[in-house]
């Protein structure tokens, strides 16, 4: 199990609301979740659970590249993230669909980038 000291937060947040309510010293966990079409969403895991990270209109917001996540997060403190997938190659090949990966598992075995996006 990972280890989050993050306070708790709502279960969707703007970015603008998340730059009020983060608190430097317990920062939560930022996963970065790959979608089919070069999409990208962002969720947040706290000690109260997960956040989806949502536009002005509560729509969960997709990001076309990694470098605009970045740009968004880097500057409120938050200097990494774990790259994780949906698994849809047992469709594509005919096999039944997996069952979900739990949140545990599917940090564990994502892929630890940096938010640094060169000007």
């Amino acid at each position: 199990m990972i280890p989050l000291n993050a306070p708790a937060l709502p279960a969707t947040l703007t970015l603008e609301a998340l730059a009020r309510r983060l608190d430097p010293a317990a920062l939560p966990l930022v996963e970065v979740h790959s979608l089919d079409m070069g999409y990208y969403l962002v969720r947040l895991h706290h000690a109260g659970g997960e956040s989806r990270l949502v536009d002005g209109n509560g729509e969960t917001r997709r990001f076309t590249g990694t470098q605009w996540i970045s740009r968004a997060l880097a500057p409120l403190g938050l200097t990494h993230g774990i790259l994780t997938w949906a698994e849809v190659t047992d469709e594509m090949v005919g096999l039944p669909p997996s069952a979900p990966m739990d949140r545990d598992t599917r940090l564990a075995h994502g892929t630890r980038i940096a938010f640094r996006t060169q000007g």
